[in-house]
């Protein structure tokens, strides 16, 4: 039987991008209009967290244990735990447009996959970009026309990536090139217009099954390479936003969530909104390997 539990009851604003950390054995995660930077101890229960001075949408490892890559609001910044301090790297897109960073992930060859979208969700504009960042630092940009950027997933086994636009209610799935990053036939794989809820972050586990969080729908969804339904779990947050395995054996699937930051008002239902939970759902994940660039 699928157990699901409440790891830590943050009351995140706008839970966000979990990432596991072998390094230290440590949850990483983000709260996009809370502003700041969480680390979860499964160990002990305990969760610390660093303020920032903008938005984190998502963040990637380093091969320096503690120092983060962090798509912050329209530029990409080097964080460092211990310190709590921040530099600017690169500028992905102009400030100004009402556009921030959102949803990203380190790809199997180490480069930052990380997609854009317009600020104001209810404006339903298609303004945001999907940009693959290679460890030299040269800014690619993979997707245009995009409303939520979402859903970002590698599947190294079948040479795959998956992407989601919220907006668009649509999960694609392309061929991914590992030496040279290229993404190409993308090709609709899930249509979210006949599921629960609208697709959000996801992952891939050693199965190469897709978790996707159905944001809005009290539940993460399982797919196989095929794009089937292969198993619904509901869980006790209305909004959850993305899974991630992590422990140390990859066993457990922990799910960030929203609490009053979404697009519309949460249910009085929850006990815990905004809270990071955690599944064991009986398969194993993988590690999203570090970013490659020197640090």
């Amino acid at each position: 039987m699928t157990s699901v539990d409440i790891a830590y009851p943050a009351a995140a604003i706008l839970g966000e991008c979990p990432v596991w950390s072998p390094d230290d054995n440590m949850l990483y995660w983000v709260d996009i209009e809370g502003r700041v930077i969480h680390r979860f101890d499964p160990a002990t229960g305990t969760d610390e967290s660093r303020q920032t001075h903008a938005r984190p949408g998502s963040l990637v490892r380093t091969f320096d244990p503690g120092r983060l890559l962090v798509g912050m609001e329209t530029e990409l910044v080097w964080f460092d735990w211990a310190t709590g301090t921040s530099q600017t790297w690169q500028t992905v897109e102009p400030a100004g447009t009402g556009n921030r960073l959102n949803d990203g992930r380190a790809d199997p060859a180490g480069r930052y996959w990380v997609g854009s979208m317009y600020e104001d969700v209810s404006a339903g504009r298609f303004d945001g970009q999907l940009y693959r960042i290679d460890t030299d630092g040269s800014i690619h940009t993979m997707r245009s026309d995009v409303g939520v950027a979402n859903g970002l997933a590698f599947d190294p086994d079948r040479s795959r990536m998956y992407f989601a636009d919220t907006l668009h209610d649509t999960v694609w799935r392309y061929d991914y090139d590992y030496e040279t990053g290229d993404v190409r036939n993308a090709t609709p794989f899930l249509d979210f217009s006949e599921l629960p809820g609208h697709p959000d972050g996801a992952c891939v586990d050693s199965e190469g099954c897709y978790w996707v969080a159905a944001v809005w729908a009290w539940a993460v969804m399982r797919f196989t390479p095929e794009g089937r339904l292969d198993r619904t779990i509901k869980l006790p947050v209305e909004a959850p936003t993305m899974p991630a395995f992590g422990g140390e054996d990859l066993s457990t699937l922990y799910v960030t969530s929203i609490s009053t930051g979404g697009s519309r008002l949460p249910s009085p239902e929850q006990e815990h909104p905004g809270a990071l939970v955690a599944i064991d759902a009986g398969v194993t994940g993988r590690v999203d390997p570090p970013f490659g660039a020197p640090v």
